[in-house]
């Protein structure tokens, strides 16, 4: 593996990004996101957040062993090109790295992340699970609050900052929270990081359930503490999945397919 080679994700690894269950540590996970088939393993190592130089190869080397990147064929300008930005990466501080990465910031990517938290912890007899959903889209929280609802889940729902905060007051615990980045009066990432600070909030599972369908914003969810991030359009059955591996919960059974627009 050189510094000037540049690398994609397989089918596989696409697929892995996609499927709603990741079993990566999150140096792998970070890089598993990076990777995007334009920038150089110099400019990946050199944005890195999570890991010292000797865990990024360790990390690269077993994606490599499982198949799920590859190296990228590139064109002879795109590879000119590549090396200007590549040039520019390493000569800048850490935290100007991914100035030359564009693609971080490119809209249209789309995953469905999500990092177990364990087995569910034990319930006492007839207690359901309690969700919040904070959206400002009405019809599409008042969707996911009915198919939650279905599934077992008291949840309730929060549209801005005044609701945020009410929601959020209430005890018990939620034992999930789905989080939106957009809202009209607030923002999913620094409401992420407060409630990782919070004493009596800090260990609540967040899934970012988001139309900022970035790099950066994936990235950036999974650095302040979200245990999944999950892109928008997505099927109901697919958040699901999500929700069950973060909890720990059993599989779903098989059984149709529902679509959320």
């Amino acid at each position: 593996m050189q510094d000037n080679e540049v690398y994609t994700l397989t089918s596989l690894g696409q697929e892995e990004m996609r499927s709603g269950a990741s079993t990566f540590d999150p140096v792998a996970l970070e890089l598993m996101v990076r990777i995007d088939g334009s920038q150089t393993l110099g400019q990946l190592r050199a944005g890195m957040t999570t890991a010292s130089s000797g865990a990024f190869t360790v990390a690269f080397m077993n994606l490599q062993d499982k198949k799920l990147v590859v190296l990228a064929e590139v064109d002879p300008f795109t590879e000119q090109f590549t090396a200007r930005l590549n040039h520019f990466a390493v000569t800048q501080a850490e935290a100007e790295a991914d100035s030359g990465a564009a693609s971080l910031k490119k809209a249209g990517y789309y995953v469905r992340i999500a990092r177990p938290r364990g087995p569910a912890p034990a319930r006492p007899p007839g207690q359901a699970l309690s969700a919040i959903v904070v959206d400002d889209e009405p019809m599409l929280a008042k969707f996911i609050q009915s198919y939650l609802s279905f599934e077992g889940f008291n949840v309730r729902v929060a549209s801005n900052r005044a609701e945020v905060v009410t929601e959020f007051r209430k005890t018990p615990a939620p034992d999930l929270i789905l989080l939106d980045v957009v809202l009209p009066d607030a923002d999913g990432f620094d409401i992420l990081l407060r409630l990782r600070q919070h004493p009596a909030l800090k260990n609540v599972p967040v899934i970012m359930l988001t139309g900022k369908a970035t790099r950066e914003a994936v990235l950036k969810g999974l650095a302040g503490g979200a245990d999944g991030y999950v892109t928008k359009p997505f099927e109901a059955d697919a958040l699901m999945l999500v929700v069950r591996t973060v909890l720990g919960m059993p599989p779903e059974p098989e059984g149709p397919r529902h679509s959320l627009l």
